[in-house]
Formats: structure tokens, C-alpha cells, sequence
């Protein structure tokens, strides 16, 4: 396990946070690419052997401090029946409405088609380094709803808030499943879980307290500080009676948010974030620039009140990041907050 990572997960005081990125492991990485060209996305996300091997990439070249199970959101979706296929970008076999829910699987029925993903993590546990940390995700309840009955996830899915009241007949059957997806994952070696609720941002606070946040808490009750949080495009009227549960291990956020002045006033678990993915595009000077700028509110915190932090991205890495960017960044956070 991650000296750094364990610390801030027990909020134990320390210079230099851990370092983990979302999608560390993707297109844009050569190691990842060179995979691609010889197995489909979803042999890489179903075959534990390459999906450890995909999650291993990054962190033998850019040194991350944190490995992420290698694997997609939507695979609780074609384990209930829905049907997912990669070309290259995802589909499903039907969309979700009142009629085609009666067809999904239960939970008990759909397990085993997730099982893939606790051998993932066990063979990624046992090939990382002993001074690497390993994390686990899930799909938010709303994001995957969204995704059923959208189909993609883009724009401001008025399909999916026009159908608030079958995103709760949704619920009664994903929770159980994401419950049961969450423990294997726990089983296999994750040190924590992420919900990654990218689509939570486009509900308002209203909606979020009112639908959402009842079955969040629902999972973290579950499993006591083993959950973190990460929704995109929200605002910290959405999670501030998550932020108040103690059952939850963190939370991250997007570049949004005003990360120094949360860690030194209301930190509650850890904060994961939050450099502008889109900057690691700039040109090498300009990059230097901003990331210093970035760098220069955090290093006039202590230690005590970075303690809660987890350095990262806004969001995920995006494709076609300049690997040398990635590179220098973990270097340059290492150096500066030393």
C-alpha cells in the first residue's frame, strides 16, 4: 500500500499528497495504445490479465502512487441484460422505459457477469508494487440511469430527467447490484471504491437531494469508509450532507471548485483534484506556468491542512494529452511541495 495514500485516507498530516489521476489508464498512453492494437476494449476490460496489464502502464511510467482497476462504468448495465457492445464507442442493445425494465435480470442473476472485475483486481493487487495503493469504481445510480435511457451520455438528458419516477423503479434494482459489485471489488484488494457520477452535475441540488443522495448513502452505510464520491459538474450545495457522513472515505472534485479553500475549511475525508485536464494541452512553457500558478495556493497551506488531499485532474485524462505533460506534472508536484 501507498504510504501517502493510506495517510491521507487517516488524515494524518504530510507535504507531498498522493498522486492519482482518472483515466490514467487509456488512449492517451502508448502503453495502452500498443495494447489496443492487438485486443478490443473489451477484452481488455474482461480478460483480468490485460486489464491489470492496462492498469499497470501508467504507473511504471509516470510513477502515480495510485493504481484504478481497469474496466468501464457500463457493465453493471449489460450484466442486468441490457446488452453493450464497443465500436468504438458504447452502445447498448435497448434503451430503458417502463416496458423494458421488466425484462432486466436481477441482481442475483446478474453477478456472475461481474466477477471479471474482482479477479481484475486481484491479479493488478498482486503485480503492483507494495508501495502502490489500489482503487476500485463503480458507476453512479444516476449516471448509469441516464446512460440506459439515453444511450449516450451528452447534452442535458432531458429524456432521462423527463423519467424521474422510472430512475426510482430503476434504483430498487441497480442498488443491489452495485452493492454486490462494490464488495467483490473490496474482496479482490481495492483499498477504497470510487461512484463515479459523471452525469450528476446536470441535475440541480433540488433533484440530487431529493432522488439521489438517498441511495449514495445507502451504499456508503454499507461499507464504511471504503467509498468515495466523484461527480462532474456539481457544486458543493449537491454533496454537502454527503460531505457531513462519516461513512464516506472522500470525495473529488472538478476543476470548478476552489480546492485550497475546501481543504482548509471543510475538509471531511479526502478531496481529490483538481488541475484543468484541458491545460495539459498547452504548450511546455505555458504548461510550467499554470501548474506552478495551480501549485502556488496549495503550497501556502500546511501540512495539517493539506492533509485530506489527493492531487489530480478535474476530470478524467482527456485522449491525445501529451504524455510529457502527464510526466512532469507528478514530477513537479513531488518537487514543489517537498
Amino acid at each position: 500500500m501507498n504510504v501517502k495514500f493510506q495517510n491521507v485516507l487517516k488524515g494524518i498530516p504530510q507535504s507531498v499528497p498522493p498522486i492519482w489521476f482518472m483515466r490514467q489508464a487509456g488512449r492517451y498512453h502508448a502503453h495502452y495504445q500498443a495494447l489496443r492494437k492487438q485486443h478490443s476494449f473489451m477484452d481488455l476490460c474482461k480478460r483480468p490479465k490485460l486489464a491489470c496489464e492496462v492498469a499497470l502502464g501508467p504507473i511504471e511510467d509516470f510513477d502515480f502512487d495510485v493504481a484504478i482497476l481497469f474496466s468501464d462504468l457500463l457493465f453493471p448495465l449489460e450484466a442486468l441484460g441490457m446488452g453493450l457492445a464497443y465500436d468504438p464507442a458504447p452502445a447498448l442493445g435497448m434503451k430503458l422505459s417502463f416496458d423494458t425494465i421488466k425484462k432486466l435480470r436481477t441482481f442475483k442473476e446478474a453477478i456472475g457477469e461481474l466477477e471479471f472485475q474482482r479477479e481484475a483486481v486481484r491479479q493488478t493487487r498482486a503485480a503492483l508494487p507494495k508501495d502502490k495503493s489500489l482503487i476500485g469504481f463503480v458507476g453512479g445510480p444516476w449516471t448509469l440511469f441516464s446512460y440506459a435511457v439515453e444511450g449516450e451520455h451528452k447534452g442535458h438528458l432531458i429524456d432521462a430527467k423527463a423519467a424521474l419516477e422510472l430512475y426510482s423503479r430503476f434504483a430498487e434494482i441497480l442498488l443491489p447490484l452495485l452493492e454486490a459489485n462494490i464488495a467483490l471489488q473490496l474482496e479482490g484488494g481495492a483499498e477504497i471504491v470510487m461512484v463515479f457520477d459523471t452525469a450528476a452535475g446536470e441535475l440541480s441540488p433540488a433533484i440530487f437531494h431529493r432522488l439521489i443522495e438517498l441511495h449514495l448513502v445507502y451504499l456508503a452505510a454499507k461499507f464504511p469508509g471504503k467509498l468515495g464520491y466523484y461527480s462532474k459538474g456539481t457544486v458543493p450545495a449537491h454533496i454537502q450532507n454527503l460531505r457531513g457522513n462519516p461513512n464516506f472515505a472522500g470525495y473529488g472534485v472538478d476543476h470548478r471548485w476552489d480546492l485550497a479553500t475546501e481543504l482548509r475549511e471543510n475538509a471531511t475525508g479526502f478531496l481529490q483534484g483538481n488541475f484543468d485536464q484541458a491545460l495539459l494541452f498547452l504548450p511546455e512553457k505555458e504548461f510550467h506556468k499554470e501548474l506552478d500558478l495551480y501549485l502556488h495556493q496549495f503550497k501556502n497551506l500546511t501540512p495539517v491542512q493539506r492533509r485530506h488531499w489527493i492531487s489530480g485532474l478535474g476530470h478524467g485524462v482527456l485522449p491525445n494529452t501529451p504524455e510529457k505533460n502527464v510526466r512532469f506534472f507528478v514530477k513537479h508536484v513531488r518537487e514543489v511541495l517537498a
